[in-house]
């Protein structure tokens, strides 16, 4: 069974069990191993220096966030 027959039969379910469903797929995802999450979190610090190379986001200062941090707490 391939994923889009697969989905065209779930939502073929009710709300209630299609809402089961769902929280079962989601609580899944909660049991990679710690190097299946080591390498997402490596995925995705590639991806944020990758974003900064190219001129995609702005970096602010440590020295600024703390700042600004400070004067938010008030």
């Amino acid at each position: 069974m391939t994923v889009d027959e697969l989905r065209r039969e779930a939502l073929r379910l009710d709300h209630a069990q299609r809402a089961k469903l769902a929280h079962d797929l989601l609580e899944s995802l909660d049991e990679l191993s710690e190097s299946e999450i080591e390498q997402l979190w490596l995925q995705e610090a590639a991806r944020r220096q990758d974003a900064i190379e190219a001129g995609e986001v702005e970096t602010i200062p440590a020295d600024e966030v703390v700042a600004q941090a400070r004067a938010a707490r008030g």
